[in-house]
């Protein structure tokens, strides 16, 4: 009768214990993986200013982070804050007004219904589509409110990171399970996603709500920030992008008694923003790397859900990095040799 080796089963028991041992910390400690996704992600875009300034500069290197870390945050807490300022104002007002606003809303459906003879809403569609509202706006805030505390969270974490940088990164890197040549692929990668998703993707927004802020203004749209706002977030989706900006526009002018200027404001969102957001993404693609729209989208679903606002980032980052650890298992343990491209 053949007996397992001893050495086998000691290898098993070993294995059992590092997988429960690490699924408790798993359990324990998931709350903070954002934070440490956070703090990678500003490591990536601090690191070259920290090589430059304590390398060549010759800075002290915690005096030269926390300077970096607190510039990163007023890069990151100025736009948050006018954002929240913003939609607080405007979520007080609707809670204050909410009978108004419900009417307002009638109004507007019955008038279109009776104007082109269709039926958009009953009264019931309407209650359950602002009650899902509600829930979705405050599901969104509370997410915002642990983002905000994650990035605070993850400025300790970069801190040590920046400080500690070779340290890091060979602590990081070398522990990973991969070929040599295959943890420099994933390690320059895994850089390449950030500076796709941190710097292209609110670039793109940014982008498209400044070339729609001015036509805004000369045609008269009440709250221009606000629609500005707006359309800097749906910048950064891709496949509908802006067009869930202008075309609600559109409709309220027509709506209002102004198609002459909903036409045009929709020619402008359709040739202009649009065309904006051609080139700009051609732009990126060949400056930052290509990333396919249904990872950024998927990315930035999921990403709101488990960040609020700063998921737009995160989330993106999240689904290209599993299919970037996907394709590395392929190279490392495929039976035909592969390259990432």
């Amino acid at each position: 009768m053949n007996r397992i080796p001893g050495l086998l089963i000691r290898q098993i028991l070993l294995l059992l214990l590092i997988f429960a041992l690490g699924w408790v910390l798993f359990l324990t400690l998931h709350p903070f993986l954002p934070a440490l996704l956070g703090a990678y992600t500003l490591y990536v875009l601090l690191r070259p200013a920290m090589n430059y300034l304590s390398g060549q500069r010759k800075w002290n290197r915690i005096v030269t982070a926390i300077i970096l870390i607190l510039v990163a945050f007023l890069v990151i807490g100025i736009p948050m804050h006018f954002l929240g300022n913003l939609i607080q104002a405007r979520v007080i007002s609707a809670l204050q007004h909410s009978p108004e606003v419900r009417q307002s809303l009638e109004n507007l459906v019955h008038r279109l219904e009776q104007e082109y003879g269709i039926t958009l809403l009953t009264p019931d569609t309407l209650k359950n589509f602002a009650n899902w509202g509600i829930v979705q706006l405050r599901s969104f805030i509370s997410a915002t409110l642990v983002g905000l505390m994650t990035t605070v969270l993850a400025g300790f974490i970069v801190f040590f990171m920046l400080v500690n940088s070779s340290q890091i990164s060979v602590f990081f890197f070398n522990w990973l399970p991969f070929q040599k040549k295959n943890i420099a692929t994933f390690k320059q990668q895994l850089n390449s996603l950030v500076y796709t998703n941190a710097i292209g993707i609110p670039f793109m927004g940014i982008l498209q709500g400044m070339a729609g802020l001015p036509a805004y203004w000369l045609i008269g749209i009440n709250d221009v920030w606000l629609w500005f706002v707006i359309t800097c977030i749906s910048g950064m989706l891709p496949i509908l992008g802006v067009a869930l900006a202008y075309v609600p526009m559109t409709i309220i002018l027509v709506a209002n008694g102004m198609p002459v200027k909903g036409l045009i404001l929709f020619l402008y969102g359709f040739i202009v923003i649009g065309s904006v957001d051609n080139i700009g993404r051609m732009w990126l693609q060949k400056k930052l790397g290509d990333q396919h729209p249904l990872i950024t989208l998927f990315g930035v679903i999921a990403g709101l859900k488990l960040f609020g606002f700063i998921g737009f980032v995160f989330g993106p980052i999240l689904i290209a990095l599993f299919f970037l650890l996907i394709r590395i298992y392929t190279i490392e343990f495929g039976r035909e040799s592969h390259h990432i491209t």
